[in-house]
């Protein structure tokens, strides 16, 4: 089993009994001797135009990865800034290169 993101939240009890039995309504709650036959969906042609599609769309401004050593005064104000932080930094970067 992959690992779980931080913050994964489990259904209680009492959801679990109610997904259980909304699945076993509509007909998609499957045995384990059922999910032996199910296949990936990349095996499937039809579906390989919906695979391609998946996941967050391409953004017109892309960044670009890089590694780099900046002092701990300066990563930690970003980093007390919270959430976003390495966005707030790129704008600082962005602002300086536009005025130089």
């Amino acid at each position: 089993m992959p690992a779980l993101k931080p913050g994964t939240i489990f259904p209680s009890d009492e959801e679990e009994i109610e997904i259980n039995r909304q699945a076993i309504k509509d007909g998609t709650l499957h045995a384990a001797e059922e999910l032996v036959y199910f296949r990936p969906a990349f095996e499937f042609a039809e579906l390989q135009p919906l695979l391609k599609q998946a996941g967050r769309p391409k953004a017109d401004i892309t960044k670009t990865p890089i590694s780099i050593r900046l002092s701990a005064e300066v990563v930690n104000y970003f980093k007390s800034t919270g959430k976003g932080w390495q966005t707030r930094m790129d704008e600082v970067l962005r602002d300086y290169v536009a005025h130089h």
